[in-house]
């Protein structure tokens, strides 16, 4: 009799385990096909084996409740975030996951229709499955309530999320700017705030960033000296290297330069990783001088590489608006070329110089280089096209 209780309790266990959620262990793509044959949605946990906290939601996705609501209406898979698969998907569908576990939710034509990011609960895993469900409150809808005049804190913080996760920094921005003004300053370094700052502000002209910047002391206090500095060093660039902030004007790119140097960031290294983006800024602005004033900076206090003086011979020669800097261009090549590069980076160089001398009309010159890029080009058993295409047009 012990014997058959035990088998039972066994059994019973068993069962229980697989009340919960049932993931399909297939292919992503054949999760969907199998959701377009039963004309349901989909559920998707994106999570991680080492995340600790992905595992502290096992019991509650195994719980028999939820399994019971998902599995008669969604088909469900669970996709590891280091797998090269699922960072395909996840670049097909223009997503990006900024923690986990991510819960998401799509139609069967693989649109995402929700997202959430939720509470270890039972209650709370079905509530963000029944708004997923619902036209009216599932994420999807956010935009059109943001237009519509829709402007509680708590669907902000949402609506600046499912931005982030959609790779909409835009509506990410409107968002949070909206969040931001509804905030009295008082409360602007809280810990509610602050999380919005952590995960959420992409724009340092931002106003809860602002005020961080202008007390960064507070937050050192409250939060810690380094995680306000990585904070504020990830809005930062983020603002910087966003889609926005590649048409900046060179004002705005200064400013985050100075934001860099205000948090603790070395001088030299803020002065690199804002180079690029002012001298674009410059070529915008038709102001090729000054362009070539700050790159010639960088390569004088500096010990440029060859395939970095590379780098910036052909930045120029391909995106300067004017021929003013070509005396500058040249000296660069020759700079490369005085540190011995190998035939391969000689060819690439001369092919450069003859561009430059091309551009200021020193044909003379011009064919001269090209020539000598055609000759290394050979020897090194490299394909000549373009040297040939080259030559072409100094003829």
């Amino acid at each position: 009799m012990k014997k058959i209780l035990l088998l039972l309790l066994v059994a019973n266990v068993a069962l229980a385990q697989k009340a919960g959620i049932q993931f399909r262990q297939i292919p992503v793509a054949a999760v969907f096909q199998e959701a377009r044959r039963a004309n349901k949605p989909v559920f998707i946990e994106i999570f991680s084996p080492t995340c600790h906290v992905c595992q502290s939601f096992i019991p509650t996705l195994e719980d028999a409740r939820v399994g019971k609501f998902y599995n008669s209406k969604f088909i469900s898979t669970k996709l590891d975030i280091n797998q090269p698969t699922t960072q395909q998907f996840l670049t097909s569908r223009h997503l990006f996951v900024p923690s986990l576990p991510l819960f998401l939710y799509f139609d069967p034509q693989q649109n995402m229709v929700h997202f959430a990011m939720s509470n270890n609960s039972t209650d709370e895993v079905i509530r963000h499955g029944t708004n997923a469900l619902d036209p009216k409150t599932r994420s999807q809808t956010m935009q059109s309530r943001f237009q519509q005049g829709e402007r509680s804190a708590n669907f902000l913080i949402d609506y600046a999320m499912y931005a982030r996760i959609t790779r909409d920094t835009v509506a990410n921005m409107a968002a949070m700017n909206e969040y931001a003004h509804q905030q009295s300053s008082a409360t602007y370094a809280n810990q509610t705030n602050w999380a919005a700052l952590q995960k959420l502000v992409l724009d340092y002209e931002n106003p809860l960033f602002q005020y961080m910047l202008n007390h960064l002391d507070t937050y050192r206090k409250a939060y810690g000296a380094q995680e306000t500095q990585q904070v504020a060093e990830n809005i930062l660039m983020s603002s910087l290297y966003s889609g926005r902030g590649a048409q900046f004007p060179i004002s705005k790119i200064l400013d985050v330069k100075q934001g860099l140097i205000k948090i603790g960031i070395d001088s030299k290294v803020s002065a690199n990783r804002t180079l690029l983006p002012e001298v674009n800024a410059y070529f915008r602005a038709r102001q090729t001088a000054k362009a070539v004033e700050r790159m010639d900076n960088q390569v004088n206090s500096n010990q440029l590489t060859v395939p970095e003086y590379l780098y910036i011979t052909r930045l120029f020669n391909r995106s300067s608006p004017d021929a003013s800097d070509v005396p500058t261009v040249v000296k660069w090549v020759n700079k490369g070329l005085a540190l011995k590069p190998t035939p391969k980076d000689q060819a690439d160089l001369y092919y450069e110089l003859a561009e430059a001398y091309r551009r200021g009309g020193k044909t003379a010159d011009a064919q001269k280089a090209a020539q000598k890029s055609m000759e290394l080009a050979q020897a090194s058993h490299i394909d000549t096209r373009r040297n040939v295409e080259q030559m072409g047009k100094l003829k």
